[in-house]
């Protein structure tokens, strides 16, 4: 069963596995966020906007509504 990325919790590693939202799938593909790649939770900010994830060999911040796009698997 998949989750979104805005529910994992930190330290959690997880798998994409696709996108609900074809709006933003491009810039997340280009930002290294693409199918089979693996993610782990690093901080969360106090109001849960933005987290940051380690992805692709690099931490990237992204903003709650662009996580909730994000489907993942956890390992």
């Amino acid at each position: 069963m998949y989750k979104k990325l805005s529910e994992i919790k930190i330290g959690q590693e997880v798998i994409i596995k696709g996108f609900e939202n074809d709006d933003i799938f491009l810039k997340l593909m280009e930002m290294g966020c693409v199918p089979g790649e693996k993610i782990v939770v690093e901080k969360i900010a106090p109001f849960k906007d933005p987290i940051s994830v380690s992805v692709a060999g690099y931490t990237l911040s992204l903003r709650l509504n662009e996580a909730e796009h994000i489907l993942v698997e956890e390992l």
